[in-house]
């Protein structure tokens, strides 16, 4: 599922979360500030969104129920989608931030050891996150106008 940002894209984010209320925060939180979002309930669609959209940035849940995991269920988690993300060649470079309700004294140092940019404990600071982010993806200026009217009124009288 794609979401369009109001005014200039600074860039494309891939959330990938079997939760729709973490979906739904995030792709506000995003598109407010101008980010594309895009999302994937499922480890193995969110391969796929991967390959064809090549996100800047990818927020990606630790935990995936057994029906929303890949290859029939036998794989359950996003440190296992992290490593795989990670042998896709035009993805390897993409930087992964995860996320978890798990207890981050475990979770954020094996998110951090697997690869992962950075770990975000469940319920996310969105403060904090977006400067995350804005580091990661700056936000382009507006693009100017295309005709030499809407330019002038620009320009200071």
């Amino acid at each position: 599922m794609k979401y369009e940002p109001k005014g200039p894209v600074h860039g494309k984010i891939l959330v990938i979360d079997d939760n729709p209320i973490i979906q739904r925060a995030v792709y506000f939180m995003f598109r407010d500030h101008g980010y594309k979002v895009l999302m994937s309930g499922d480890i193995a669609d969110a391969l796929n969104l991967i390959r064809k959209e090549l996100p800047d940035l990818i927020l990606l849940d630790i935990n995936f129920p057994t029906e929303t995991a890949f290859d029939g269920g036998s794989i359950r988690d996003g440190y296992w989608a992290l490593d795989w993300i990670h042998r896709i060649e035009e993805a390897r470079n993409i930087p992964i931030i995860m996320i978890s309700s798990d207890d981050p004294a475990l979770a954020e140092p094996k998110a951090l050891a697997t690869g992962a940019l950075a770990y975000f404990h469940k319920p996310i600071e969105k403060e904090r996150l977006m400067r995350l982010v804005m580091e990661i993806i700056p936000p382009r200026p507006a693009p100017l106008p295309m005709n030499l009217a809407a330019a002038l009124k620009l320009s200071p009288a």
